[in-house]
Formats: C-alpha cells, structure tokens, sequence
C-alpha cells in the first residue's frame, strides 16, 4: 500500500486538487508542505492531533513538513465555525504561545537542517504595505467569490466584521510566501479550510502562471477534529498541567463506540491489519480496544511511564478500587472552606471537571455526582475540612474519578 493510499485508507482525506500529482509527489517523499497554527492558547489540544500525527507520518516517508505559526493571522482570527469575534491577543501572548507550542510539536515532528521547519507568518505579514497590498493581492480576489465561501456564510446573519474578512487574502498570502521561499508546494489543513486554502492556490497560480505546481488537501470533516478537541465544555490540553495524563487517558478510553476504530485510524500509528482485528470486537472486548488507543496516545504526548500509571490507574478503578495514587488529585487549602465547609459545586469547579457553577449545578441535578458511594442530589450539599483531611473521592458519571486533599 502506498502512503496515499495509506492515508485514503485511515479516512484522513476530504477534498483534494490535482490529486495524481500529489500521489506521486507524496509517495516519492517529494512534498513541502505546510499546515497552519493559529495560536490562540498557550497549548496545543487533542483537535490538533489529526494534523501533528499527519505531519509525521508524512515525515517518515521523506516528506518535508512546514509548521506555520499564526503569529500574524492570530491578531486577525479565522472566522470559520464562529459565532462571533474571537479574542484579541496582544504580540507578546502570541510570541509566547508559539514557543510553547514548537515544544509540544517535537514530540511527533523532528526539526533541524533538510527536517521540519517552524515559520510564523508575523515575519511577512506584519510589515506589509496596506496599499501594496490591495494592489498586489488584493486584485485577485473576487469579492463575490469570496461572501459564497461556507466560512464567511455562517457570520453573515450574525455580523463579519472588515477586519476577519481580510484572513482568507493572508492565510492565501501564507501559501504563496511560502511557495516562493521555502519551495512549498503543498497545504494541508481542516475541511471547513477549503475555501481560504484554494484561495491560496488561485493567487499562486494568478501571480506566478498556471503551470506553478501547488496543491491543496484537506483532512476529512475537520468536525471530528473539534469534536476530539473538547469535552465537557472543557478542552484537552496536550500540557500535562493542563490535562493530566490520566485524564487525558480518560477521556481517550471513553470515547464513543462508534469512534473508537475512526480514532484509531486516523490518529495512530498502529498498522491497518491490526486495527481490523480490533474492528471486529463487540461488547466489553471493545473496552479492551479503548484501552490501546488510550495508552497509544497518552504515551505519544507524555512518554511510556505516564501512560503506564493511567492505564494502572484507570483499571484500579474500574475494577472497583475507587482509588489510586495515580487518580488526579486536587490540593485544597484552608482557605477555600467557608466557616470549615466546601461545597461539592466548588469542588467540581477547582477540579476542573466542570467549567462552570452552573454546570456543575446541572450535573448535580442530573444525578451524574457521587460523593464517596451515595449519590449527590443536594445542590447545596458540602464537605467539612475534617472529612476531607480523611480523603475525599468525587465521581463524575460512571467512569471519571477524582481526589481531593487538603
């Protein structure tokens, strides 16, 4: 099977242009091709991994990756799949979480001389010239074009402002820098990118003539990829102070049963015939297969030990123990009992397993909480500082477990 068609096979590709070309170009280890970061975070999440996993799989087979920082587009904001106006970062934020996500990347992408390189497009779009600008590029966008494209469609209603209609003109301008310095040929990015990415495409080709060799590909239904990034209203950082290993291991062994293969397809780097094995489990043997693409990840973002601890951690629990010196544990102090009392909505807020009193309020009166072994049905119901010193076990739903100490 060839790469191409390894990457077909894994459901990893939605639309592409001059896809001949590309097999070719992408079998022989003859790509350059970049896929953009918008640093909007001070980590990277699990939405990111469909692209960092790519990015490797490409690598191993001769590929030359580009990680594109957003250090320019950033202070614009993508308006694809939006509401409303993302927030405004300052330069400084940007510059900030650009290192730390170079430092996340190096776990799936080598870097250094003739391997993978890191830009960010603050080095050329910042200093560009406004009129320039319009005169040079923005002379070969049709507006027109532009307002059929599905990003800007969903903020019609709700209002897009001038300023994010600029970002398909600089995330084309990305490709078209980059195919003229760095020998870029090829982009990918997320599904509902394809209107911005051949957009970059068109200016190359307006610019630079028909003949000039770029391609664009995008991964299937960049959907999955959002839907793997958040859960609970939460996101899941790949910085373990974040998420912690053990729930992040959590949160890949409870994916849905109808996800689970498609996780794996995509996201690992298991072979093929192994994972059709695993597609033919039914029942309790598909926990056993949670519990592989669980520990594949968790070990891909913080090493072999810690997915080791989660996976120990995590059947402790399910076999009934309710505790383990691997559970995620939240330190309290003195000073977040009011009159030597905490309430179960705080305890769930400073845990993180719910962003919100009001989530956690729902997720009280929904019957999901259990304090120890009873059930919590008292939204007001607390904890006193003596009963935690003894040791406090919260359970959301029937698999996530969380400790508390003072």
């Amino acid at each position: 099977m060839t790469l191409y068609d390894e990457l077909v096979a894994r459901g990893l590709i939605a639309q592409v242009t001059n896809e001949e070309e590309i097999k070719n170009m992408i079998n022989a280890g003859k790509a350059t091709f970049y896929i953009g970061f918008d640093c909007t975070a001070d980590s990277l999440t699990a939405g990111h991994f469909m692209a960092l996993t790519l990015m490797k799989r490409l690598q191993q087979h001769g590929n030359k990756p580009i990680a594109l920082i957003g250090g320019g587009t950033t202070m614009i904001g993508d308006p694809s799949g939006r509401t409303d106006m993302r927030k405004m970062l300052t330069r400084e934020d940007i510059d900030y979480n650009a290192k730390r996500f170079k430092e996340q990347m190096e776990r799936f992408i080598e870097f250094g001389e003739g391997k993978a390189t890191m830009v960010n497009n603050a080095d050329w779009l910042l200093d560009l010239n406004y009129v320039e600008l319009l005169r040079e590029v923005g002379a070969c966008f049709s507006v027109n074009n532009m307002l059929r494209a599905e990003c800007y469609k969903q903020r019609m209603e709700r209002g897009l402002s001038f300023f994010e209609f600029n970002y398909m003109i600089m995330q084309s301008y990305d490709f078209y820098y980059l195919f003229k310095n760095y020998n870029c040929n090829m982009q990918f990015g997320g599904d509902d990118q394809w209107s911005n990415m051949l957009g970059g495409t068109e200016l190359i080709r307006k610019k630079l003539g028909k003949d000039a060799h770029c391609m664009t590909i995008t991964l299937l239904t960049d959907s999955q990829g959002k839907k793997m990034g958040k859960t609970a209203g939460n996101a899941v950082w790949l910085d373990p102070e974040k998420t912690s290993p053990y729930d992040f291991f959590q949160y890949w062994r409870n994916v849905d049963d109808g996800d689970v293969i498609k996780c794996m397809k995509m996201l690992t780097f298991i072979p093929l015939e192994q994972i059709a094995e695993y597609e033919k489990c039914e029942g309790s043997e598909l926990n056993k297969v949670k519990e592989v693409l669980a520990h594949h990840l968790t070990e891909m973002v913080h090493g072999k030990e810690e997915a080791d601890k989660a996976l120990a951690a995590a059947r402790s629990v399910f076999t009934g123990g309710g505790s383990s010196e691997n559970m995620p544990t939240t330190e309290l102090t003195e000073a977040d009992f009011k009159d030597g009392n905490i309430t179960v909505i705080d305890m769930l807020v400073k845990s993180g397993l719910a962003p919100s009193k009001g989530e956690a309020r729902r997720l009280i009166q929904q019957g999901g909480i259990m304090l120890g072994d009873d059930k919590v049905t008292d939204v007001y119901k607390a904890v006193t500082l003596d009963e935690m010193k003894a040791g406090v076990i919260l359970k959301k739903g029937k698999k996530v477990f969380h400790k508390f100490s003072v």
